[in-house]
């Protein structure tokens, strides 16, 4: 006997029918989110590498932020600005010779802590919008293969109601089992590419967040050799 998965899929029950359109659903949201996270994760790279490049060559913070302001907002970029506005708020309208006398009473009587609580805010921020659409993967391949199973054992029940009407061949329970076995597999197809995107995404925004980290202490470290 010849089974035909189209076939199958339409001849199936409603309850069947509903699962599968809720697992296709499913993944048609989970790789929506892994293109958007791909496109996201690109532009992050590539504005903190941009970024890295011109604050490695320069030497001057007000420079360095001037040439910066046109470069695509970043992570890396954003916390250096934020920074930068906190100094260039000590300094008011003094002259540029006094800031250092004015940022070395400062950081003498209050530290650095409202450098670094700036930046903390800000990698903070920045840490949200790169765990945005993160819980709804994991939660399509945390769910995704319950919702198939649920389909198999419904179908299951419908290859024994058929049994229990009176039929005794493989005719009487093969499209209850075929039904059972495309909704684990669909489950499967939905849940499998969400958990591994889920994890890669996951890794990936942990690089970036020591690259946040690192450049955090070395710009507190910019700021302390402004007071040498």
């Amino acid at each position: 006997m010849e089974l035909d998965i189209f076939q199958i899929i339409w001849q199936s029950g409603w309850v069947v029918k509903l699962v599968l359109i809720s697992l296709i659903l499913a993944s048609v949201v989970s790789l929506s989110i892994v293109w958007k996270k791909r496109n996201n994760m690109r532009e992050v790279k590539e504005s903190n590498e941009l970024f890295l490049r011109e604050f490695k060559n320069s030497t001057d913070l007000k420079e360095l932020f001037e040439k910066t302001r046109g470069l695509p907002d970043g992570p890396l970029k954003l916390m250096f600005q934020r920074g930068f506005l906190e100094i260039d708020r000590l300094r008011g309208e003094r002259s540029e010779e006094m800031i250092g006398e004015i940022l070395e009473r400062y950081v003498s009587k209050f530290g650095l802590s409202l450098f670094s609580r700036s930046l903390e805010q800000t990698a903070l921020e920045a840490n949200e919008r790169l765990d945005r659409y993160l819980s709804t993967l994991a939660s399509i391949g945390a769910i995704t293969p319950f919702v198939g199973l649920f389909g198999t054992v419904w179908g299951i029940i419908d290859s024994f109601t058929g049994l229990a009407s009176g039929g005794n061949s493989l005719d009487a329970v093969a499209p209850g089992i075929a039904e059972a076995l495309v909704a684990t597999a669909v489950g499967l197809f939905a849940a499998i590419p969400a958990v591994w995107f889920y994890n890669y995404f996951s890794n990936e925004n942990s690089k970036v967040q020591s690259a946040m980290d690192s450049f955090s202490k070395e710009f507190l470290n910019s700021i302390e050799r402004i007071l040498v």
